[in-house]
């Protein structure tokens, strides 16, 4: 008989006694009472008046309601319970003996344009054990034993109150098979031990383009404030994964950046629970699905010439008696913003946050003393962009009119365009002589450019030409690029000292030429990224048009068939020219960088089998050795490939920096450097 047959018969039951009570209690509440003892008719023995069988007659009646609004409650309720709301009293039963909760799912794989798997998992044996594991001493200390761990470690990963009570607690992964061949041939000894196997981040390659794919870490409390805002605020739709304590989740570059492609679909397991909320048995699962794979524009082959050309070229720097230990290394596809490959150094091991960093680890990896090897310098560093900006000083020269493509200027290696106390020598002393702006481009001529900022401190009408132009390129802007943590850069204007040196006197404040002589050939206050100048100067190879940088591909979908997403290329900017002419004179002046500057240069490129166009710097800043930096694109008719290089304290651009450049360019066009590594010209 179900439940419901049993109401249905109780209420008859009910029903029934209720009406025999108020039958067996009508006996009893006559009007009168009768008095026969003298043989006479009938008589009201006492009348209507407030008599003792009057009020007993009250209180019957009142017994009678009560007796059947008690029944009638009682009746009313279990209908309620059984037959009106029969399945939520189930559903509440239900959930008082089970509990549901969620198994992780494996992130997809990040893969180089080309499939090649940079990051993947791999499968790890876990043991894990609920929390009430923790109340039985004994077997904590043999599990410990076993495991080859000490007893306060599990006890604390048992205890881990970062995960729900019903939750199966890691003790320990990464399991050796002898390990868990024991405890399931001993299963009597660990009744409530569970083994079950889980995927873990691999990197096949090691450190290689760490910057770009980034580690992953657990959650932290900050993130589960963050998503409780944004829920509070209405900011979050269906769609967002609603993240746990205890979730896995991206912590750096693309693994941050596309979290919610790698991050999959959480399983469900039902467990069922006894009256202290311990659980006592598995019920029915849903498997969890793996997250979407992530193809990158990354290509294998130009992301380790990359990580190789940094390394000679901070190699070059130590053998000519710098510092030379950290730098940045990016090859663009000018055409579209594809990043093939993004380098830079110091470099640090995914690896060491799966399960956790240390915090002395984590101490050392955001150290000075360490190089602070998590900033990807790539699109984080801010430098002096010496004199590689000097093809943009030209063409704003060229644009306001203060210096025409048919105008000279004297170099005798001290200039003294504002007079012998202001004078300042180019990096050559020796000076260049008379040479026009395309030269001042090839030879780097400082001489020519001073003259340059002269002209626009003192150009009434376009007093700060020079940083429009800078600007107008994207210096000092986002590029857009699809990594976190992408530095800004700064082009310096007489506003802005103004407030940043907001502690100075006024006349210290005040924009001075000094400071236009500084930013025209890149030193003082300009500050660029690497990624900022590779962008621009893939603008420069085609013709004014830039293309936002990015290193997202396509996803695959979670069904491995076909991809989910894939990348629309993007328009940056176009920057409009006055003339070709105008772009043709600084194209010709950064080819003749490559080989009309000084043959041992021509000689490194002589032998690419392609033409190169390009530009060294050297930046200086106070306290440290001279920053190194080298760009170019090739081909330089038809550029497909531009490539920066950029050493910290490096020393001269043509010696340090050239070096990784042109061993980047060496491996696309499969052509090595056959000349013994020495410099071109100083700057």
């Amino acid at each position: 008989m179900d439940a419901r047959m049993v109401v249905i018969v109780a209420g008859i039951i009910l029903f029934v006694a209720v009406i025999g009570s108020l039958l067996f209690l009508r006996g009893y509440s006559s009007k009168f009472t009768f008095d026969t003892k003298n043989g006479t008719r009938p008589r009201a023995s006492e009348g209507e008046g407030n008599t003792p069988g009057v009020a007993m007659k009250g209180r019957f009646q009142i017994l009678t309601a009560g007796v059947g609004a008690v029944f009638a409650a009682v009746a009313a309720k279990l209908w309620s319970m059984q037959m009106v709301s029969s399945d939520y009293y189930e559903g509440l039963s239900q959930d008082n003996q089970t509990r549901t909760v969620t198994t992780p799912a494996p992130r997809g794989r990040i893969l180089d344009r080309n499939g090649v798997e940079l990051v993947t998992n791999r499968p790890s044996l876990v043991v894990g054990v609920y929390r009430d594991f923790a109340d039985d001493a004994v077997a904590v200390r043999h599990l410990a034993n076993v495991l080859g761990i000490p007893y306060t470690a599990a006890l604390r990963n048992i205890q881990d109150y970062s995960q729900s009570a019903q939750s199966l607690h890691t003790v320990a992964s990464d399991v050796r098979l002898s390990t868990v061949a024991h405890i399931q041939e001993h299963a009597t000894e660990f009744p409530d031990v569970h083994v079950y196997e889980r995927t873990e981040r691999v990197y096949p390659y090691g450190t290689l383009a760490c910057h770009v794919l980034g580690y992953t870490g657990t959650i932290t409390s900050d993130q589960l404030a963050a998503q409780d805002e944004r829920e509070e605020n209405g900011e979050t739709s269906a769609n967002d994964i609603e993240y746990q304590s205890g979730d896995i989740v991206g912590q750096a570059g693309v693994e941050t950046r596309y979290e919610s492609l790698l991050q999959g679909i959480r399983g469900e397991q039902t467990v069922k629970v006894d009256a202290s909320g311990n659980v006592t048995a598995e019920a029915g699962a849903v498997p969890p699905r793996a997250g979407s794979d992530v193809k990158l524009t990354i290509d294998l082959k130009i992301q380790q010439a990359c990580e190789e050309g940094l390394k000679r070229a901070m190699e070059k720097g130590q053998a000519s008696g710098y510092k030379a230990n950290a730098g940045a290394c990016i090859c663009m596809d000018c055409t579209n913003g594809e990043i093939l490959g993004m380098a830079s150094a110091p470099s640090f091991d995914p690896s060491v946050f799966i399960g956790g960093v240390s915090s002395d680890d984590w101490s050392k990896l955001n150290s000075d003393d360490g190089g602070r090897p998590m900033i990807n310098r790539c699109v984080s560093g801010q430098y002096m962009s010496a004199s590689t900006i000097k093809p943009f000083s030209s063409l704003a020269a060229l644009e306001y009119g203060v210096y025409t493509s048919s105008q000279t200027s004297n170099c005798p290696g001290w200039w003294t365009g504002l007079g012998d106390s202001a004078g300042r020598w180019c990096w050559d002393h020796a000076g260049h002589g008379t040479l026009g702006l395309q030269k001042g481009i090839t030879l780097s001529c400082d001489a020519v450019f001073y003259d340059i900022g002269k002209a626009f401190y003192y150009d009434e009408k376009n007093p700060e030409g020079l940083q429009e132009m800078f600007k107008r390129w994207g210096l000092g802007s986002l590029t857009g690029v699809d990594l976190p943590s992408e530095a800004e850069g700064r082009v310096p204007t007489a506003e802005w000292k103004k407030e940043y040196f907001s502690s100075w006197s006024d006349e210290e404040r005040s924009w001075n030429p000094g400071d236009m002589l500084n930013i025209v050939i890149g030193q003082g206050d300009i500050l660029v990224t690497p990624l900022q100048m590779a962008t621009a100067y893939a603008g420069i190879a085609n013709g004014g048009k830039e293309y936002v940088p990015h290193v997202f591909l396509s996803a695959v979908s979670r069904d491995g068939d076909g991809d989910a997403a894939s990348y629309q290329v993007k328009e940056l900017r176009d920057v409009q020219v006055n003339s070709e002419s105008e772009l043709d004179l600084v194209h010709n002046g950064l080819e003749g960088v490559i080989y009309e500057a000084s043959s041992s240069m021509a000689n490194h490129f002589s032998s690419l089998g392609v033409r190169v166009a390009g530009k060294s710097g050297t930046g200086q800043k106070t306290g440290d050795d001279d920053y190194s930096w080298f760009i170019s694109y090739a081909p330089a008719d038809d550029s497909k490939y531009v490539v920066v290089t950029l050493v910290e304290q490096g020393g001269f651009g043509s010696t340090s920096a050239m070096v990784g450049t042109r061993y980047v360019l060496g491996v696309i066009y499969d052509a090595p450097d056959s000349m013994a590594v020495s410099g071109g010209s100083g700057d």
